[in-house]
């Protein structure tokens, strides 16, 4: 018998239940994981309000972690027992002590990466790769703005793009993660609540304005997000911290420039296997050598997830958060 948290209906935090829970055998293709590490992620918050839709009710949240693998099922034979391994993708249910997944979507943890390293940084990380490496290629000279700087996903980006040459602009909401947004790479920061970003992204860029914007918060920067861009600038919305972007009239893209959009998700990018693997290659040689770094910057018992999920929702946290079963 193991636990796991559990949701038989959507709402607040309090829905988030610590049951015990089964888990069998691993059937063909599958391991068994007993996790030492879970990942915090803010779509956590949107399956468990029901923004997004689980697969069933109830169900358990959760697409972030890593473990030793306990079993395996037939078929499988890369991996073994006692191998080290993370992942970030679905299906959802990471929120548990123990669980099952399809060998094929794990990833082996490399010395010098702690478990508690892999489960903070798998989604967070993951999306950090493909946002600055195939969404939008980020190159040296470049201007980027980057959104919720001191988040997990920001602070990966402020660093990252940094690496690749680019001058990185932050937004942030507060002088302390404007602090944070600034030593992970980010050369201009904005503070949303008190200036207007827009004016201050054109005179930072003296009217040049940026080649790309990352929008992981949504509805209150669009459409405002557009006017960093210069002509031919891409957009790209990764998340919806503060609601999602509504319905907008696609012309606005050639009024404002030509501009491309974009809504990715990294399960979209990681749905082959190749490319999962060379992903977390990359991730993996970025952190090793020190380019990136990954802030844990909270740590919270799974047990007590419901007090994680007020902190990420109150805009409390900065950097990685994890859950420890």
């Amino acid at each position: 018998m193991t636990h796991a948290i559990r949701i038989h209906q959507n709402g607040g935090p309090d829905v988030l239940r610590w049951e015990a829970l089964d888990v069998p055998a691993p059937g063909p293709g599958e391991v068994r994981l007993r996790q030492t590490a879970v990942g915090l992620n803010y779509i956590d918050v949107y399956f468990r309000t029901g923004l997004y839709a689980a697969p069933t009710m109830p169900f358990t949240p959760g697409l972030e972690g890593a473990g030793v693998v306990e079993a395996t099922g037939e078929g499988v034979t890369t991996l073994k027992v006692g191998d080290r391994v993370a992942y970030a993708s679905a299906p959802i249910g990471a929120y548990a002590e123990a669980r099952l997944m399809p060998s094929d979507r794990l990833v082996k943890v490399p010395d010098g990466i702690s478990d508690q390293q892999a489960a903070a940084m798998m989604l967070q990380g993951m999306t950090t790769q493909y946002l600055v490496r195939r969404t939008y290629k980020v190159q040296a000279g470049e201007t980027i703005l980057v959104h919720a700087a001191a988040g997990g996903v920001g602070l990966m980006l402020c660093q990252w793009a940094k690496h690749l040459g680019a001058t990185v602009i932050g937004t942030v909401g507060s002088a302390a993660k404007g602090k944070l947004a600034k030593k992970a790479g980010a050369k201009h920061i904005i503070l949303y609540n008190e200036e207007d970003f827009v004016e201050r992204v054109n005179k930072i860029t003296k009217g040049k304005k940026c080649d790309v914007v990352y929008d992981g918060v949504g509805k209150a920067t669009f459409p405002g997000s557009l006017d960093c861009l210069r002509p031919l600038g891409t957009f790209v919305s990764y998340g919806s911290a503060s609601g999602p972007v509504d319905s907008f009239n696609i012309g606005l893209l050639t009024q404002k420039g030509s501009l491309f959009a974009t809504r990715p998700t990294l399960f979209n990018y990681i749905a082959k296997r190749e490319d999962l693997d060379a992903m977390a290659k990359d991730l993996f040689k970025a952190v090793k050598s020190g380019a990136v770094v990954i802030p844990i910057h909270a740590r919270y018992a799974l047990a007590d997830v419901a007090e994680a999920h007020r902190a990420l929702e109150s805009r409390e946290t900065t950097g990685a958060a994890i859950l420890i079963p």
